[in-house]
């Protein structure tokens, strides 16, 4: 059973950021990107505030966020990464099994990763993932170094907030073809 109040509230920033730029992308009838609530069950409450001081996890969720970019289904999940080293602890087994049945529906399923470290964020794609993946379930290393990662996917946040992934995600298309 995982603590709610165990892991803080790591990632934060990353997530406001992401729910701005969610937002524009809204406002701009560009996309329609929902974040995704972890189902948690209540375990202590601050009755003078009535928050929520500790809780569980119900079940494991799939990814942070869901939705349609100009009618092509998008599905992601949102990573931090102190260093310029990824550990793949961080990515979980049900979430890349969700993203392959997502992509097998002719959706687009990323993880957007913020190596702090160089303050730069990457558009890690499901395909580019996979034989990082292979080879931790091969038992070789279990994590991937940003100079194992495709230059042409790391770009840079704007105006302090903004994460400009939909164009990540054209070049991602334009790639596969579509």
């Amino acid at each position: 059973m995982a603590l709610w109040n165990s892991r803080g509230l790591r990632g934060s920033q990353l997530e406001e950021s992401i729910n701005l730029t969610n937002e524009k992308y809204r406002e701009g009838g560009l996309a329609l990107i929902q974040k995704i609530p972890t189902p948690i069950t209540p375990i202590e409450m601050d009755k003078s505030h009535g928050h929520i001081t500790l809780a569980y996890f119900d079940k494991k969720s799939t990814v942070d966020y869901i939705g349609a970019v100009q009618g092509v289904p998008v599905c992601f999940d949102a990573k931090e990464c102190a260093t310029e080293t990824f550990a793949l602890q961080n990515v979980h087994e049900h979430q890349v099994v969700f993203m392959r049945d997502f992509e097998r529906q002719q959706g687009v399923a990323f993880f957007l990763i913020y190596f702090k470290s160089l303050d730069r964020y990457y558009y890690l794609r499901l395909r580019e993932l996979e034989p990082f993946w292979k080879r931790a379930e091969e038992g070789g290393r279990k994590s991937f170094r940003t100079d194992e990662l495709d230059e042409g996917y790391f770009f840079d946040g704007k105006n302090g907030f903004f994460i400009p992934y939909l164009e990540m995600i054209q070049k991602d298309l334009d790639e596969r073809g579509e």
